[in-house]
């Protein structure tokens, strides 16, 4: 959906949910697109309302990144396109799987990133949320 009611000159905003089960619940978007820039919500391996990769720090971060990356398609963004990436992790034992993973993808593209380790996610199964921010270039 996009917004109405902007003022003259305003950058169009584009809110997308995916039908996530915490999104309508918590009043959040999947994705959100301003102008230029656009934003992922905090990105876990859950698929369908179901954890996948249970115990696999490394598979979480790459189906949360593939999530991820699925949403900035939506409204027009590309891997290329991401500027920066948030990395929260439940365990320090698993930073550099985590850190493998999003070298998998962003290693050539090089985005800044911040890890952060955290006490826990919303599901305890979760040992990784990624969030994704794009600037696209001019059309």
């Amino acid at each position: 959906m996009t917004d109405a009611g902007r003022e003259p000159g305003d950058a169009t905003v584009t809110r997308l949910g995916s039908g996530g089960p915490w999104e309508a619940v918590y009043g959040y978007s999947r994705v959100v697109r301003a102008g230029r820039s656009a934003w992922t919500a905090g990105c876990t391996s859950t698929v369908d309302g179901v954890v996948t990769h249970v115990g696999d720090a490394a598979a979480q971060t790459a189906q949360a990144l593939r999530i991820g990356l699925a949403a900035l398609a939506e409204v027009g963004a590309s891997a290329a396109d991401v500027v920066r990436t948030r990395m929260y992790v439940t365990d320090r034992l698993v930073v550099d799987e985590v850190g493998r993973a999003h070298n998998a993808v962003f290693g050539a593209i090089r985005p800044v990133a911040t890890m952060v380790v955290v006490a826990g996610l919303v599901d305890p199964d979760h040992l990784v949320e990624i969030e994704l921010e794009a600037y696209l270039p001019p059309s």
